[in-house]
């Protein structure tokens, strides 16, 4: 069975999600939801590879604060590899995507690797307000349909829903995807009694070595009044990273 979690954050940063075949009674030559998705995809993973540094900040409904850093890498539009690097109660935690989409997550604590079990994927990853299915791998057009509802001069508007053979957090994700770039500005994500549940925001796009990026992000847990907001720092692209920069051994060696 495959897993039709929407990864848009390890995709649209280190980078989100969707697709299927039906046609909009459009003009033969503008895109559909199928052809748009598939765009957005490519425009995610169109480096071989990248790093960055993110400043994370996380508030919830009393107004608490926790500050955090980690640091990513992404080779493909696969292999993730996310550490946080401070503070020091979670220094050195780290989460793993493999090219094979198993994930393991390592705490220095207890000194052990565990791997993230189907069945917990889409609790949240140490506290923010994205899963651990919301981290994984994309492969939208292959997981997601796709309708596009309307179009203006700046985006195109879409709903995306699960295919039936997928296992998905949500009933449906509605996206802002910028025409311009084809990149996602906005996906607001529906729970399963099709209720709203979270919002992701990335209001400004830019190219950095050539690639559509994006350098703030901002999950926000509606339902729970809950937001995880990021910076992202000392982004790079294509610099050589190798598959053995993806490994278990490598959960344990602080970057």
């Amino acid at each position: 069975m495959k897993n039709g979690h929407l990864g848009f954050f390890g995709s649209l940063l280190g980078g989100l999600f969707l697709v299927g075949a039906l046609f909009c009674s459009s003009p033969a030559w503008a895109l559909d939801g199928q052809q748009i998705l598939e765009k957005v995809e490519q425009a995610m993973n169109a480096p071989k590879d990248r790093s960055a540094t993110i400043k994370m900040v996380i508030k919830d409904k009393d107004g608490n604060v926790k500050e955090r850093e980690m640091k990513i890498l992404q080779k493909g539009d696969m292999q993730r590899l996310f550490t946080f690097t401070a503070p020091a109660d979670v220094r050195g935690v780290s989460f793993l995507v493999t090219n094979k989409d198993q994930t393991y997550l390592y705490t220095p604590a207890f000194g052990k690797i565990r791997r993230i079990a189907s069945s917990a994927k889409s609790e949240n990853f140490m506290g923010t307000d994205f899963s651990y299915n919301d981290l994984s791998k994309g492969d939208y057009p292959n997981k997601y349909t796709a309708t596009l509802d309307k179009e203006d001069a700046e985006n195109y508007y879409l709903t995306c829903t699960p295919q039936p053979d997928s296992e998905s957090d949500y009933s449906k994700a509605v996206m802002v995807v910028q025409k311009g770039s084809f990149m996602p500005v906005k996906i607001s994500m529906y729970d399963k009694a099709g209720k709203l549940f979270k919002v992701l925001e990335t209001p400004k796009v830019e190219k950095i070595d050539g690639y559509w990026s994006t350098r703030n992000m901002t999950m926000t847990d509606v339902q729970n009044n809950h937001v995880t907001e990021m910076v992202m720092d000392k982004i790079e692209h294509d610099s050589g990273l190798t598959d053995r920069e993806f490994t278990k051994r490598k959960l344990k060696k602080f970057h």
